[in-house]
């Protein structure tokens, strides 16, 4: 068994190293059941250190020129040569555990996919609430939190990756899909809980209260349509790190 990680990056210098030191760590989930990893890092046309980071820590490195999470990602898994996929943020920190429950997954045979809950690298309160609130829909609706998400690679190919349409949220786009594709190969989407992955709350910090609440407000109103538009989803791309 052979796991690729996939890891898309856009100007991520600051925090791609520790990424990367824990995912290195966490590997000795798979290695000790005899399998086999690669740890792919997308450079999504950054403008800093983030593909020189990558290199020096022993990842393969490639390039996608056009800013958007969707095609980072789906341009790291072109590149995969595992049979599963592993998508990690660059902000994020998963854990040998965490791991070790993917691969008790994988080995049954009966897993599709799965993701992970998450846990905000901050102690204030409203954004732990905020996370909590969005581990419990996770959970409910099999929703996959983008930071973290594991899928066989043959069905990830098969129901076309990610959607390109879209500048936020593919995820869940993403995930409906592939409750669809699981359903047909009578498998199953898991929702890990145990060992939460640790994630950056930065975005709390680098954007005010009022630019959060104007994207949800201009989503509701638009009925997504924003999500179609990479200059109404400047939190993920202004490059603010």
């Amino acid at each position: 068994m052979k796991i690729s990680i996939v890891i898309p990056a856009f100007n991520e210098e600051r925090l791609l190293g520790d990424t990367l030191r824990q995912v290195r760590a966490a590997l000795d989930a798979f290695t000790e059941r005899g399998w086999t990893a690669e740890v792919i890092v997308c450079d999504n046309n950054s403008t800093d250190r983030t593909a020189e980071i990558a290199r020096a820590a022993g990842a393969t490195v490639v390039f996608e020129p056009e800013n958007q999470i969707a095609r980072a990602r789906n341009s790291g898994a072109a590149a995969a040569t595992g049979d599963w996929l592993v998508f990690v943020d660059a902000d994020s920190h998963p854990s040998a555990e965490l791991f070790a429950d993917v691969a008790e997954q994988i080995g049954s045979g009966r897993c599709l996919a799965g993701g992970s809950t998450v846990k905000l690298d901050t102690p204030n309160l409203v954004p732990r609430a905020v996370a909590q609130l969005w581990n419990w829909t996770s959970r409910a609706t099999r929703w996959l939190a983008g930071s973290f998400i594991f899928c066989e690679t043959a069905a990830f190919r098969k129901i076309g990756g990610f959607s390109q349409e879209l500048f936020a949220s593919e995820e869940i786009e993403f995930s409906k899909r592939l409750k669809q594709f699981a359903r047909a190969e009578k498998k199953k989407i898991v929702l890990l809980h145990r060992h939460p992955l640790l994630t950056s709350a930065r975005k709390v910090h680098l954007y005010t209260t009022g630019e959060h609440l104007r994207f949800l407000a201009k989503m509701i109103l638009r009925g997504g349509q924003p999500l179609t538009d990479r200059a109404a989803c400047h939190t993920w791309y202004d490059g603010r790190r």
